[in-house]
């Protein structure tokens, strides 16, 4: 079988985002065997049921492909008011419709989480993978990934700079591939 294909999405929209710093750091870490790209969320129009009877924004259609064309999805997101960012919520809805053709189920699925607290997105991590089981995605169980204090892990050229954080992600993505690994096909 050739390379496989995980999606990153990342819930953070923000020009420097953090969350977009921890994805860059798995991609550059891609195990082999793997193509990860980051699935953009930005550009998506707010979803509104009426586009599935009629013409449909064309960010739509590129943001359902590529997530259909991916063999997992891996999010990062940030916590906003205890939960996960609007922009996210209005992705996973966007490739939930229209009713019946999902591009979500079944893809193995991994979330991190961070925010500039201690809290570390506890509260985004667990309503995402409550959001992600209803649409049918098996979510890594074990190790969850929640990063706190997420603005000190990097420098100024935006290299993770925590040891024991960059060990942590490279270990989790391990055992994200491994289970991943058992509903590819």
């Amino acid at each position: 079988m050739g390379q496989k294909t995980v999606g990153i999405i990342v819930g953070s929209i923000r020009k420097d985002s953090y969350n977009k710093k921890i994805a860059d750091y798995l991609i550059k870490n891609t195990p082999e065997g793997y193509i990860f790209k980051i699935i953009e969320i930005g550009n998506l129009v707010l979803y509104n049921q009426d586009y599935d009877d009629a013409d449909q924004p064309e960010s739509y259609s590129s943001f359902r492909e590529e997530v259909k064309s991916s063999d997992g999805i891996i999010f990062v997101t940030p916590e906003h008011n205890r939960s996960f960012p609007a922009a996210l919520k209005n992705a996973l809805d966007v490739g939930s419709r229209p009713y019946g053709h999902s591009v979500w189920s079944n893809k193995p699925a991994m979330v991190i989480s961070s925010s500039i607290s201690s809290i570390s997105g506890f509260g985004a991590a667990h309503h995402l993978r409550q959001v992600l089981s209803f649409l049918g995605m098996p979510v890594l169980p074990q190790p969850e990934v929640y990063l706190a204090d997420v603005q000190y892990l990097f420098d100024d050229k935006n290299r993770l700079i925590k040891e024991e954080t960059a060990d942590f992600l490279l270990h989790a993505l391990v055992a994200y591939i491994d289970f991943a690994e058992r509903f590819i096909k």
